[in-house]
C-alpha cells in the first residue's frame, strides 16, 4: 500500500492499467491509452501484470475494483468508461492539463 500511495503522490497523472501504452494487453487499457494519448500530456503507467502486489493492492486502496484506473492528483478518476465519458465532454482533458501545468 506504501509504494501504491508514493506511486500517486509522485506522480500527477497515474495510469494502472494491464500492459503498457506502446502494448497493451486488453481493450479496457487500449481505450484509455488512446483517451490520454489524445490528451497530449505526460502521464505516468504501471503495467499491474507485472506488479501483482499492486494487481491486488489497488483495488482495496482505491475501492475500486477493475483496471484501467486513472488518477489525476491523487484522486482516482475511474476506469475505462468514466475516462471515455469525460473526455467526450472535454472535463477530463482540463483536468489533466490543469495537472501537468502544477507539477511543471
Amino acid at each position: 500500500m506504501k509504494v501504491i500511495q508514493e506511486q500517486i503522490e509522485n506522480n500527477p497523472v497515474i495510469l494502472y492499467m494491464k500492459g503498457s501504452p506502446q502494448f497493451p494487453q486488453c481493450g479496457f487499457s487500449a481505450r484509455a491509452v488512446e483517451v490520454m494519448t489524445t490528451i497530449g500530456k505526460p502521464f505516468a503507467y504501471v503495467n499491474v501484470l507485472e506488479a501483482p502486489e499492486i494487481r491486488s493492492g489497488l483495488p482495496q486502496y482505491g475501492n475500486w475494483p477493475t483496471f484501467p484506473q486513472l488518477w489525476v492528483k491523487g484522486e482516482l478518476v475511474g476506469g475505462s468508461d468514466i475516462i471515455l465519458e469525460m473526455h467526450r465532454t472535454g472535463e477530463l482533458d482540463k483536468m489533466v492539463e490543469e495537472a501537468a501545468v502544477a507539477a511543471q
